[in-house]
């Protein structure tokens, strides 16, 4: 907090704007040199948040990131700018017009519901990151809609608004936290918070989240943004038992069908590499319907089929060659065809990457894909290229 106190003072706003574009590798003689003129304590601070707001570009963008106020941790466990806006689009779809942001961070989803019309009580009882989403709030011209609180979460009442938000932290000491009731606050306070909202609420959750932890009143949605996946969050108020996989950007959406699971087959010319979302979701069998393919292992998330067809659920390698898992073999027909660009992917296979491209020593013009996997249950190499 007086870190961020200095920065907002009037000779803070003008250090950051001079530090703005510092380069990590000079940033000591710029400090000695500010230091001349400036409090060491505010040139450390500005420089801290130059590196915070360089970092924060790729979730933010760079114009935003420019303007806003972060701490470390904030960086860390904000929600990406892409997923906040999609969130925000839906909740204002469905008619909601006031929301409790519970455990709002520096403000990445306030800004983004703020943005999207929505009035927002943003709640955090770290005295330094609700300092910082206040000060977002304000830098981008928010402060209107977004009423920030310093609070305990559990202690706040939200009966004046239509939705809630919750996202837990989902961090401590040690790393990351596996077990939804050890997140702060538990997952079951915060699907009871949910059930109390008038019109709708959505809990964000980490992806790895199990299905069987899903309440049987929500429904679970499974984000990416740019192949990588996300988040998850749960929904209510909205499609119970209903499970869908969202690709950004775009959106687009699959829906579960409930189908089974799909069929082992053969090799075929194709192999489809599903988005990770698709995978967490367990909607892989809706997939392989679309594309007429099956699994090339019980096991494994690895699509199938004769025909190309094009879907944005997953990405389509046509196959030139199936072996046997036998790094000799891989070696000899990677120098016969003069292929050095050579990307490893594996489901599956206990060989790392990097091990295996030390083994063959790629070399030549040309590139390849191979894929590390099972087909039906044996060890095998799968060649091919982007279709």
């Amino acid at each position: 907090m007086n870190d961020l106190a200095l920065l907002l003072s009037p000779e803070g706003r003008a250090l950051l704007d001079e530090v703005r574009d510092t380069d990590p590798a000079r940033e000591l003689a710029v400090a000695t040199r500010l230091r001349r003129e400036h409090p060491a304590e505010l040139v450390s601070a500005a420089l801290g948040q130059a590196r915070l707001r360089q970092r924060a570009a790729v979730k933010f963008g760079a114009e935003d990131a420019g303007r806003m106020f972060f701490t470390p941790n904030g960086v860390e466990q904000s929600t990406r700018a892409s997923v906040a806006a999609y969130r925000a689009r839906r909740l204002a779809e469905s008619g909601v017009t006031s929301l409790a942001d519970l455990c709002c961070g520096i403000g990445g989803d306030a800004i983004a519901l703020a943005r999207a019309g929505i009035r927002v009580l943003a709640v955090d009882r770290d005295p330094a990151t609700a300092a910082a989403a206040r000060a977002n709030a304000e830098a981008l011209g928010l402060a209107g809609l977004i009423e920030v609180r310093e609070a305990d979460v559990t202690e706040v009442d939200t009966a004046g608004y239509d939705a809630v938000f919750v996202d837990p932290a989902r961090r401590g000491g040690r790393g990351r936290i596996f077990d939804p009731e050890a997140y702060s606050p538990p997952l079951s306070w915060a699907v009871s918070a949910a059930r109390r909202a008038p019109r709708t609420a959505a809990l964000k959750i980490a992806p790895g989240i199990p299905h069987e932890a899903v309440p049987e009143d929500a429904e679970a949605e499974w984000i990416s943004d740019g192949g990588d996946v996300k988040e998850a969050v749960l929904w209510f108020g909205t499609e119970p038992g209903a499970v869908r996989a969202t690709l950004l950007p775009g959106p687009r959406t699959l829906l579960s069908r409930g189908l089974p699971d799909p069929e082992v087959r053969p090799p075929g010319r194709y192999l489809y590499e599903p988005d990770g979302a698709v995978i967490r979701a367990h909607l892989v069998a809706e997939v392989a319907e679309e594309l007429d393919g099956g699994l090339l292992d019980a096991t494994i998330a690895y699509v199938t089929a004769d025909e190309l067809r094009p879907t944005p659920y997953a990405t389509a390698y046509e196959i030139t060659d199936h072996l046997p898992f036998n790094v000799k073999k891989l070696k000899a027909l990677l120098r016969e065809r003069e292929i050095g660009n050579l990307t490893v992917k594996k489901r599956g296979s206990a060989v790392e990457p990097e091990e295996l491209r030390r083994k063959v020593k790629p070399q030549g013009p040309h590139a390849a894909t191979v894929f590390l996997t099972r087909v039906a249950g044996a060890p095998a190499m799968l060649i091919g290229r982007p279709a």
